[in-house]
């Protein structure tokens, strides 16, 4: 069986109601430095995407990272 649909929680979590309790429980499993790793990859990624666009062709906007 594919690993992906073994851990597939349900489809409960294939509604709207079911994907935010999902998303709330996971928030709470989730440690404060697991979280925080988090945001920090996301800030990462945030900033990659930025420059990214910078770079393509006929971008003329300033890269402006809150």
């Amino acid at each position: 069986m594919n690993p992906e649909l073994a851990n597939h929680p349900g489809w409960k979590s294939c509604t709207f109601e079911g994907a935010e309790l999902h998303s709330l429980l996971l928030g709470l499993e989730t440690s404060f430095r697991e979280k925080i790793i988090w945001m920090e990859e996301m800030q990462k990624m945030q900033e990659r995407f930025a420059q990214n666009r910078l770079k393509r062709p006929g971008s003329k906007t300033e890269l402006k990272i809150p």
